[in-house]
């Protein structure tokens, strides 16, 4: 059975965290989307301010990426003439305290090779990025595939003209990843700084959900980079990294081995939240949310909601194992036709806006069905079953 420190609200857990760093290098935490990641890592930072009489931040202490991050990035799309797109930035932030400090177009640029291949320009006096695409043009000149290649970008010494003639507006995705690779530069400044620099001021890190627009692949090489900056650093900064992307957390406790690991859920007050060691628990968020049905099953716990989070289970390992169809991995007894019944119920009830957003508590037949379904998934698959008691005290609190 899995052991729950109690919070009350996410200040608590945010002080608690603070508090824990003391002694600490680093945090890991796991949650799924909308347990309140984002409103924790500003929770924390903001912990970490004093404002002045004028409501001016005069004292801060915490480097942080997240949602809020990419907000002070926004598009100008030169609607009037659909010609000049540029990428603006926010020159009240403190986060672009270095920007015109030490290169920051080379230190991006290394980044940013890693994981896209357009380019940039840093324009410091206007707070400006603009953004163009390497092409390839044969010897006449023409688009092709055997060429030379020709870069969109201007060389030194041409002017604002033939640089702006060429912007282009990058995807979303790629948009997603330049803000990452700018928040590493300025995150490399701030664990060189030698007290002398611009991000002297900070002493936190806090990181939430940095790789939401990169596949597999390149979580497990953004995580690796990650660890290795930070295990490498002799600053003493102190790091939170939160995320929902299983594979980066995954990585992220391979390589911080020592880091304290956490898996944060909702507690059933409105403000409430569960805190658990993942040293101590399931690892993987599929292995975890399957505990925590069984215990909701083992407590008469279950809503509708739970119905969601089967059916995302069972699809889960119809895919690992090479099915089409999740009902592939539901039972079949040879006398009956509850495999059929059983994969129509979870495609029914785990559909419509109300078992999602207005949880409500199942009917007692949809109760004995779930819990069917559960067991025997449960008993097919060869899962420690160290981990699913056949008993639990009726009512007993998950923090116990």
């Amino acid at each position: 059975m899995r052991e729950y420190e109690e919070f009350p609200s996410i200040e608590a857990l945010a002080e608690r965290f603070r508090k824990e760093l003391d002694g600490k290098k680093c945090i890991l935490l796991y949650a799924y989307n909308g347990v309140g990641k984002t409103r924790l890592s500003t929770t924390f930072k903001d912990l970490g301010k004093s404002v002045n009489a004028d409501g001016e931040t005069v004292r801060r202490d915490t480097l942080y990426f997240n949602a809020f991050t990419e907000d002070l990035f926004t598009w100008d799309n030169d609607l009037a003439n659909d010609r000049v797109r540029k990428l603006k930035l926010n020159s009240y932030s403190w986060f672009f305290a270095g920007l015109d400090w030490a290169e920051m177009d080379d230190r991006i640029s290394a980044l940013l090779a890693r994981f896209a291949n357009f380019r940039f320009r840093l324009n410091e006096d206007d707070w400006e990025v603009i953004f163009s695409r390497q092409i390839e043009a044969d010897r006449d000149g023409e688009e092709g595939e055997v060429n030379d290649k020709s870069e969109t970008t201007p060389r030194e010494g041409e002017g604002d003209e033939s640089r702006l003639a060429n912007a282009i507006k990058v995807s979303r995705g790629e948009e997603n990843i330049f803000i990452w690779c700018f928040f590493l530069a300025i995150l490399e400044l701030a664990l060189k700084d030698d007290g002398k620099g611009p991000y002297n001021w900070v002493k936190y890190i806090y990181i939430d959900d940095p790789i939401s627009s990169l596949d597999e692949n390149n979580a497990i090489a953004v995580a690796n980079h990650l660890a290795g900056l930070l295990k490498n650093q002799k600053s003493g900064l102190k790091t939170v990294i939160s995320t929902h992307h299983p594979l980066f957390f995954n990585v992220l406790c391979n390589e911080l081995g020592n880091a304290n690991r956490y898996f944060l859920k909702r507690d059933r007050s409105p403000e409430g939240l569960l805190l658990c060691d993942t040293r101590k628990a399931p690892f993987f968020n599929h292995v975890a949310a399957l505990v925590e049905l069984h215990e909701a099953q083992q407590d008469d716990r279950l809503r509708t909601h739970h119905f969601n989070m089967l059916r995302t289970i069972i699809e889960k390992t119809a895919s690992f194992h090479g099915y089409s169809r999740f009902s592939d991995c539901i039972k079949r007894d040879a006398d009956d036709e509850d495999g059929i019944l059983h994969a129509r119920m979870i495609n029914l009830l785990s559909h419509g806006n109300y078992s999602l957003f207005e949880p409500q508590e199942m009917l007692e037949e949809n109760k004995r069905h779930f819990q069917k379904i559960l067991q025997d998934f449960i008993d097919r698959h060869p899962y420690n079953r160290d981990l699913f008691p056949s008993e639990r005290s009726m009512g007993t609190s998950e923090a116990t």
